[in-house]
Formats: C-alpha cells, structure tokens, sequence
C-alpha cells in the first residue's frame, strides 16, 4: 500500500492516518542511537498519534525528543543535525492529519520516503537493552530567537528595528502559527494585530487553508485601510498568503516573484538560481532574470530535491538563493525547509523597504492567470500526456516546450501554459497566465480534449 504523498502522510484520521501507522512508521524511522525530534501541529488527534509515533521510534532504538506543539518550520529547524517527525496534515481539514519526515532540516525526499514505505508492513524492533529514551525540549524560543537575528542580518537595522514603522494584521487560522509570527513580527519592530490567534485544533474560525474565500471575513477586517498588510497562514504555518491594506489577497506567484528577485540582487554569487515549479508563473523568471538570476524548475512538492540537483551539478559561483512554490517558500539562507514564519518576516521587510506594498509590487508584470481541471480517468492518464507532448507543441508552434513535469509552453510575449496530469484526481490540469488568457485555454482545451477522447 502506497501511504506517502506529494508531502509526505496526510489523510483522515482512522482511515489513512491511525495510531497503528504512526507507530509502523516510527519503527521504521528509528535505529539505535539515532537521535529524533517530534513536534506536532494543534489538531485534536495529534497527541494519540505522537505517542504512538514516539514508542515506535524508542522500540527500534531511536532516542527522541519532544517539542509539543509548534509550528512545522520549528520542527524543521529543530531537526538539524537529527532526523525530524511533524504530526501535521497542514492545509487540510481538522478531521485530518499526518505525518511528514525531515533529516537535518530537509524533508526526506522520494528515495528516503520508499524506503520507509517498504518497511511500515514488516518494522524491525531493537532488542529490550537497545531502546531508545525520551525526553522533553524546548525549541520554540530558540526558533523565534534565529529568525529575528536572520532578518536584522537580511535588512539591517541602522535607524531602528527593520519593520519599525509597519502595521500589520496576520491571521493564524488558530493554527500553531499563532505561537511563533506575531511574537517574531512585533520583536522585528511591527505594530501587530492577530487574528483567530488562539490555537484550537478544531479550526473553528476559518478553514486551515487561507484562500481568497476562507479569508472573506479577515479581508473584510482589513478593508478599512488600517494596516499596511495582512498575513494569513495555514494550520501549521508553512503557508504563506498576503493581503493588501484593502483587503485584497496577493497572487502568490507575485509574492514568490518579489522575494525571489531580493534574493537574487542580494546575492554575491556568479550564477544565482530560484528553483520553484512547473505551475509557477513566468513572472517570476521575469524578475529573476532581470536581477541577473535564472530559474530551475522541479516537480510539485520536491523543492528540497530541486535544490540538491542545483548544488550536486554547479560550479562554487552558482547557488540556490531561494526556493519556492506558490505560498511555500524555502529561504536557503536560512535553512533548508519551507517556512512560512520567516517568509511574515522577510516580506514585511521588503515592505519597509520599499515604502508599502504598492510600492514593491511595481515591478512585476500580473497577466490574468487560469487553472482548469479536465476529466480524465486515471488508466487514460499516461496515453493522454505522451499525446500532449506533441500535439500541444504542433499546436502552439511559437512555444518553448518543456516536458520535465508535463508539458509546459513559454511564449515571446511571457504567456505560457503547462498540463500535468492530478496525482490525487481523475483530472488533467491546465494551467496559463496571458493577456488573452481565456483565448489561450479554450486553444489548449480543443488540443486536451482530442487528446483524452482519443486515448478513450
């Protein structure tokens, strides 16, 4: 049986995602002496599920320290040096929940993950004089302390602190974001208001995932123009929405566009690169290139692999200055793992520096942008995407083609498109950004359509 997803385990409790599992898992992550730090988000069954993931672990060997309920960037920083657990099912509705694996602040990647997968139905058990101790650690403060003292390096602190002057609204979704932002933010100087900042595993303000429609009340607080910003997160605050001082949400890619670009004029390296993902907008290798970067692109939910190609193939003038993928950011600088906490920092710093939010979004070029999902029954899936990646180029012959990840097209104007097939649905997806961008779908739609009616 297939458990791990695009990040890692996640699903309804009692059918996906039971203490049987936890423990499976634990036994197969652990080993003597291996040194294990578990944390866990604020759902209602993430302390059953610890325990059991924690007697695992200490059964096969594993030591293991427990750092209680945190956001999962501390986890991920608590791992390094360590192997990391995260009970968390993030973005997903309280009923849910998950398991997510890091080693040394990385998630584990596709490899490690099977490897795992291979053992959860026959785990190994240390014998009684080789199991594992437990103990409790406190990680939260520390973790708050580096990314204060990250950002002060970031953007310097010569007239004060670097978000003095700013106010901002941030929305905690009473997820365990609430433990760690607004204190970061205000210590940075900020004039900070939260919102649904109480944790509370039901999720009883909004649902865990911030979008344009979970957010109506959280924008209709802001829309009077009190705040320079508003920040939203998901319920373990590796997400990252922001709002404008009206309300408005940000498109995420613009977000990514814009940190991006401050990584790559701040870097001091040759060949600075951002690696995000197919579905990422070119407005982003916009920005990236006129900074004097390049973009690599990486399949969904494997930025940490994406990274590791970069520096296993590159020269000691080209570095992954920032990584990303919409509403997840990697800031490498600062660490290897996603971290939405540090991205409330550094965009508010941005803002700052910019003088507001109008101010930094300048620069970026937003063209309408679409995503379309298109029936398509999983056994025609692979028929219809080996169609694609030559009808699709036949069809839009001014098009850079690039078949990596599905099949994504670039045109001269920046317009671009990609199909990829759902790894959870029975659905193609397309996706364009363009002037004419319901010009651009209806073209690709005829050329799916055909493709999908033919693999019938």
């Amino acid at each position: 049986m297939t458990h791990f997803g695009t990040a890692g385990i996640r699903g309804p409790v009692g059918e996906a995602v039971t203490p049987e599992l936890a423990l499976a898992v634990g036994k197969a992550v652990g080993e003597p002496g291996r040194q294990v730090v578990v944390g866990r988000d604020g759902r209602e069954t993430g302390p059953a599920l610890a325990a059991a993931m924690e007697a695992g672990l200490e059964s096969a060997g594993a030591d293991v320290s427990r750092i209680g309920q945190v956001p999962t960037p501390t986890l991920a920083f608590a791992s390094r040096g360590r192997h990391g657990v995260m009970i968390t099912a993030s973005h997903n509705p309280a009923a849910d929940n998950g398991i997510k694996l890091l080693a040394d602040g990385v998630e584990y990647d596709r490899e490690a993950e099977r490897t795992i997968e291979a053992q959860i139905d026959a785990p190994t058990q240390a014998s009684w004089d080789e199991w594992g101790r437990g103990r409790t650690e406190a990680v939260l403060g520390a973790y708050r302390n580096a990314v204060d003292d990250y950002v002060r390096a970031q953007f310097g602190e010569t007239s004060g602190p670097p978000l003095e002057g700013l106010s901002v609204a941030i929305d905690c979704g009473n997820g365990v974001g609430s433990l760690a932002s607004p204190q970061v933010l205000e210590r940075l100087g900020a004039d900070v208001v939260g919102v649904n900042a109480t944790v509370d595993g039901h999720f009883p303000a909004r649902a865990s995932k911030p979008t344009a429609e979970t957010l109506t009340d959280f924008s209709a607080f802001l829309e009077d123009g009190r705040f320079d910003l508003g920040l939203a997160h998901d319920g373990d605050a590796d997400r990252l929405v922001v709002l404008d001082g009206d309300g408005t949400v940000v498109h995420e890619d613009t977000v990514l566009a814009l940190v991006a670009r401050h990584y790559t004029e701040t870097s001091d390296v040759e060949d600075p690169v951002v690696v995000t993902t197919p579905n990422a907008s070119a407005r982003i290798d916009e920005q990236v290139r006129e900074a004097g970067g390049r973009v690599e692109r990486v399949r969904l939910g494997a930025l940490h692999e994406g990274i590791a190609r970069v520096r296993e193939s590159a020269d000691p003038e080209t570095a992954v200055v920032f990584a990303a993928e919409p509403w997840k950011h990697i800031h490498t600088a600062f660490g290897g793992w996603i971290d939405g906490v540090c991205s409330c920092a550094v965009v508010s710093a941005l803002v700052v520096e910019a003088g507001s939010l109008e101010a930094l979004r300048k620069p970026v070029t937003e063209r309408p942008y679409r995503k379309v999902s298109i029936d398509c029954p999983d056994d025609r899936k692979e028929s219809v995407m080996e169609a694609l990646e030559t009808t699709l180029p036949a069809s839009f012959e001014d098009g850079d083609v690039d078949t990596n990840y599905g099949v994504r097209l670039e045109f001269p104007d920046a317009s671009w498109l990609l199909v990829r097939p759902s790894g959870t649905e029975p659905y193609v997806r397309l996706y364009a950004e363009s002037d004419d961008v319901d010009g651009l779908v209806a073209d690709a739609r005829v050329v799916i359509d055909q493709a999908v009616e033919d693999a019938n």
